[in-house]
């Protein structure tokens, strides 16, 4: 996959009916004098996305805070600050992930503007519905010439990656003895994740809302490197939780962490999985935790999570500010 170095200019194609990067629109003065207002209104709906999805993100910390107080209080700020630097690598993970198979679908990304669109977007996540993420990075990706069918495409495809490789840590970590049965999903996963067969479904997803078809399809090559970098994100997301429930072992904390995540990820309509996660987690950790320990886990998890989405959208939107300076 031939992607550009932090020192080349990102190739850029833009969608259908929209002007090159760099050009001008169509149409004189009555054209600029549009393009002066976009920018505006742009800047608006984005900040407006970011007070809402910082909203909800504050209210799920304040509506347990006392049980989350009482979990933070059993743990060392060493802990803590161990467990958000692993969250970070883990989301750093997750956004090579999807830079990468947005670079294999035709838009290669720097890293710095790759970060702020994945990890801005991502706030969405906190927001009830499913639509909130996906839309978000379709609108900055295209202010950087990413179209959005390949956005949305690039979004769509972290699903199955991220539960396929869930499941096969968690089948490895934990037992096959408990969680054998994950093996009848393999070979449906593997079919999900069979490039000839996403290529497919997209280019059908797309003739029936109209759209064109992406102009590249996806490769082996660049799904198997997103899939080395979804199985580096769930070990960093394993080391994590170790941090906070060091009882289990490492290996346990790994497992532990992706079987929770995949049952979370399914409840589309609730913001990030609230609740869901957190009650499987409790399920998972109960054979080394009592149930009070293993919610007071469950619950500086997730804090530690919100933490690391908060830190790395901005840093990621101070870096790309600095480089368009």
């Amino acid at each position: 996959m031939n992607e550009p170095t932090a020192d080349e200019p990102a190739a850029h194609e833009p969608a259908a009916g929209e002007p090159a990067a760099g050009e001008p629109a169509a149409g004189g003065g009555g054209a600029e004098a549009v393009g002066r207002r976009r920018p505006v209104g742009r800047r608006l709906i984005r900040y407006g996305f970011l007070a809402v999805a910082l909203g909800f993100g504050v209210y799920a910390v304040a509506a347990q805070w006392d049980a989350v107080v009482a979990g933070f209080a059993k743990l060392s700020w060493q802990a803590l600050a161990g467990s958000l630097a692993a969250v970070v690598a883990a989301l750093l993970g997750a956004m090579l992930t999807w830079r990468t198979l947005l670079a294999d679908l035709g838009s290669p990304l720097r890293p710095r503007p790759a970060a702020k669109v994945f990890f801005v977007g991502q706030l969405g996540k906190y927001i009830p519905g499913a639509v909130w993420p996906v839309l978000a990075q379709m609108e900055l990706g295209r202010e950087l010439g990413v179209p959005r069918p390949r956005s949305a495409a690039a979004f769509f495809l972290m699903m199955p990656i991220q539960i396929a490789t869930g499941l096969l840590v968690t089948l490895v970590t934990l037992g096959w003895d408990r969680y054998g049965w994950l093996l009848l999903l393999i070979p449906l996963l593997l079919v999900l994740l069979e490039p000839k067969v996403i290529n497919a479904v997209i280019g059908y997803a797309l003739r029936r809302l109209k759209r064109e078809p992406l102009e590249r399809p996806l490769t082996r090559r660049g799904m198997l490197t997103a899939l080395g970098w979804a199985l580096a994100g769930w070990l960093a997301y394993g080391v994590h939780l170790y941090f906070v429930a060091p009882q289990g072992g490492l290996i346990f904390a790994i497992g532990a962490f992706a079987l929770s995540w995949c049952l979370g990820i399914v409840t589309f309509v609730i913001p990030a999985g609230a609740g869901v996660r957190e009650l499987a987690m409790v399920a998972v950790l109960a054979p080394q935790l009592d149930a009070g320990a293993a919610i007071a886990v469950a619950l500086s998890s997730r804090i530690v999570i919100i933490v690391g989405d908060l830190v790395c959208a901005g840093l990621a939107g101070i870096a790309a500010r600095r480089d368009s300076v």
